[in-house]
C-alpha cells in the first residue's frame, strides 16, 4: 500500500500540489498518530457543489468567452477541476440577483402567464455548461427567498412577511410549475427547500415560517399538490438555515408523520454559529432523514488572499461531515471584483472572485480548501471511522466505492505538526506545514 500526499499551505506556493507517494511500512513512533478505521462506517455521501445565482451568472458574462469556460471548467470537470456533482438554484430572485423578479403577472392566481424565460439569458446557459463540464447532470435544488409580494402579508418580497394563507396552494404549485419548466430546459431537478433562512427578516428577498407553519405548508399542501402534479419523486427540503436552533426546528416538523412522509430531510446554513453538534442530534432522533448542507459563504465583502477564509470552510465542512452530513453546497461560485452585484448591498466573498474591470481572475483560499474535499471524496463514498490525538489538528475520513481511503487533515495553528498515518499494521508519517490542508490517498 501506498499514500499519496495533496497538499495546500499559506506560507508556501502549494495549491492542490501533489507531493508525492510514499509507501506504507511498519508503524513508527510518532507523538502524533492518525488512525484509520475503515471497519467502522457511518453515512454514504452525495458530494459537493455550489450556487448558480443570477449575479454568479451574469458576472461570468461579462468576460471573455474562454475565460468564463475555463472557470466553469475548474468547478465542474471531475479530472482538471474541483468535480462538483451538486448545485443550488433560486426560485425567481434572490439577493444575489439583478433586482426583485418573478415568473408571473401580479394576482395570476392560475399561473397561466408562469415563465422562466429570464433564467433563459444568464443562469441556464451556466448550468448547461457546467453539465457539459462535468460529463453528466447535476443534482440541483431549487429554494425560493420570497412568494411574490402579492401572495405576502407584507406586500413586498423583501423585508420577511409571511405567505398569506389563501395563497398556500397557488405557491405550491408555483414550485411544481418551476420544476416542470426547468426540466423542459433539459435540466433536471432533485429536490426543492421550502423556503430559504424562513427564520429571518431580511433587507432582501425573505419570508418567515414558523416550525408549525413550515409543518403544516409541507403537509397539507406542498407535499400533495407535488404528488398530485406526478413529482412525487422530488426531494423535499426543511429549515434551508442556521445550525443553532435547527434541532428544534427538525423536531416539531418531523415528529409529525404526516409532513414527515413527504420530507427527505433537513437543509443547513453556516452563519452565526458552529454548533456542529446539533446535526447529531437531529440524526439521532430522526436517522431515517438526511442532511445538506445548503449555503454558506464569507459576509462582508471580497478578502482577495485572505487564508482564514479557507480555514473557515475546511472547518465548517470537517465539523458537519463528522456530525452526518450528506451533501454540501457552497454559495455563489463567482462574484465580481465588489462582492456582487447584489441588489441590497449584501456583499460576500466567493472562491472565485472576477474582476470584471481588469479582467482578472482570483481563485481565494477557500477554492482550493473546497478542492482538497470535493476532488477526492466521491460520490458515494462513504465516511469511516477514525482516531486523532491532537486537539488543534482536524480530520474527516472516508472510503471511495474503489477501495481507495481519503483522510483530509487540516492544520490551522501556527506550527508545523509531524503526523503518523496508520492502517491496520502499517503506516507512514507526512508532515503537516502550519495553517495547511493536507489530502492523504491511500490505495492497495
Amino acid at each position: 500500500m501506498e499514500m499519496k500526499i495533496i497538499q495546500s499551505a499559506k506560507n508556501t506556493g502549494d495549491r492542490l500540489a501533489e507531493k508525492g507517494s510514499f509507501p506504507l511500512g511498519s508503524a513508527t513512533e510518532e507523538k502524533i498518530n492518525l488512525k484509520l478505521e475503515p471497519e467502522k462506517t457511518y453515512q454514504r455521501f452525495m458530494g459537493f457543489g455550489g450556487a448558480f445565482t443570477e449575479a454568479a451568472a451574469y458576472t461570468l458574462a461579462q468576460i471573455p468567452e474562454e475565460d468564463r469556460q475555463r472557470i466553469i471548467e475548474s468547478y465542474f470537470n471531475p479530472e482538471t477541476g474541483l468535480g462538483y456533482t451538486l448545485g443550488r438554484t433560486h426560485i425567481h430572485s434572490c439577493d444575489f440577483a439583478l433586482g426583485n423578479y418573478t415568473y408571473v403577472e401580479d394576482n395570476d392566481t392560475e399561473l397561466a402567464t408562469f415563465s422562466i424565460e429570464r433564467e433563459k439569458k444568464y443562469v441556464l446557459p451556466l448550468v448547461k455548461d457546467a453539465v457539459k463540464a462535468r460529463g453528466e447532470d447535476l443534482t440541483i435544488l431549487s429554494s425560493p427567498w420570497s412568494p411574490p409580494a402579492w401572495m405576502k402579508t407584507n406586500n413586498e418580497m423583501n423585508h420577511g412577511g409571511k405567505l398569506k394563507p389563501e395563497y398556500y396552494d397557488v405557491w405550491a404549485k408555483y414550485y411544481t410549475k418551476y420544476i416542470k419548466a426547468m426540466e423542459a430546459e433539459g435540466i433536471p431537478i432533485w429536490g426543492i427547500t421550502v423556503q430559504n433562512e424562513p427564520e429571518a427578516t431580511q433587507v432582501w428577498d425573505s419570508c418567515r415560517y414558523t416550525a408549525e407553519e413550515e409543518r403544516d405548508f409541507v403537509k397539507n399542501h406542498l407535499g400533495p399538490i407535488m404528488h398530485e402534479e406526478g413529482l412525487g419523486d422530488k426531494e423535499i427540503i426543511i429549515w434551508d438555515h442556521n445550525r443553532g436552533i435547527a434541532y428544534e426546528r427538525a423536531e416539531t416538523i418531523l415528529s409529525d408523520p404526516e409532513a414527515a412522509k413527504y420530507i427527505w430531510g433537513t437543509g443547513i446554513h453556516w452563519y452565526v454559529s458552529e454548533e456542529f453538534e446539533n446535526l447529531s442530534k437531529i440524526h439521532e432522533a430522526f436517522p431515517d432523514k438526511h442532511l445538506i448542507f445548503t449555503e454558506g459563504c464569507i459576509e462582508g465583502g471580497v478578502q482577495l488572499g485572505a487564508w482564514h477564509t479557507g480555514e473557515r470552510y475546511g472547518r465548517n465542512i470537517m465539523g458537519d461531515i463528522n456530525n452526518w452530513l450528506e451533501g454540501w453546497i457552497d454559495w455563489n461560485i463567482v462574484l465580481n471584483e465588489q462582492g456582487g452585484p447584489n441588489h441590497v448591498g449584501n456583499y460576500c466573498d466567493a472562491p472565485v472572485i472576477v474582476d470584471t474591470k481588469t479582467g482578472e481572475i482570483h481563485y481565494n483560499s477557500s477554492y482550493y480548501y473546497i478542492g482538497h474535499f470535493s476532488k477526492y471524496i466521491k460520490p458515494g463514498a462513504v465516511r469511516i471511522g477514525h482516531q486523532l490525538n491532537h486537539e488543534s489538528l482536524k480530520t474527516v475520513t472516508f472510503q471511495n466505492e474503489d477501495g481507495s481511503i481519503v483522510a483530509v487533515v487540516m492544520n490551522d495553528s501556527d506550527k508545523s505538526q509531524k503526523v503518523n498515518v496508520t492502517l491496520g499494521e502499517q503506516s507512514t508519517t507526512a508532515e503537516l506545514p502550519e495553517h495547511s490542508i493536507s489530502t492523504f490517498i491511500i490505495k492497495k
